[in-house]
């Protein structure tokens, strides 16, 4: 099997010594949320740990697909408008290295398991428990 490097030049197929971050849940959040989510965490420990991968599932996978920002939040008379971005966000983590996956049972709950066009670039299709049988290649596994 031929392996794909990612933009920054990183083999995401080969796991050896990264750590893989499982992210579940998609959450909009509070408005604190907007200056700190868990892809600014991703950032970070991906440049302290020494490379991450990203496994999206559930309500997560509609972060990958490929849709604009998110509208602004209106709350009473208030408008608020600088809520985080994951689609930005992920974005920026391929940009720096980190290997992203969707996982297909997910992208199938929203329609969008057989549409690759309907997905962010540079994210990829897991099968439903596909990255757990590379667990073990992986230094750390964890949930953000």
């Amino acid at each position: 099997m031929a392996t794909q490097e990612n933009r920054a030049g990183t083999d995401i197929d080969r796991p050896d010594g990264r750590v893989l971050a499982i992210v579940e849940r998609g959450h909009r959040g509070a408005l604190e949320k907007q200056f700190f989510d868990e892809f600014y965490l991703a950032a970070e420990l991906h440049r302290q740990l020494g490379g991450l991968d990203i496994l999206l599932r559930g309500q997560a996978v509609t972060y990958a697909l490929n849709a604009g920002p998110p509208p602004p939040l209106r709350i009473g008379n208030r408008t608020v408008g600088t809520l985080s971005d994951p689609r930005k966000g992920l974005r920026t983590l391929i940009e720096a290295g980190v290997g992203v996956w969707a996982e297909e049972p997910g992208l199938a709950a929203v329609g969008a398991a057989h549409s690759p066009g309907r997905l962010l670039d540079g994210i990829r299709v897991a099968q439903d428990g596909e990255l757990a049988t590379r667990w073990t290649g992986y230094r750390m596994v964890c949930f953000l």
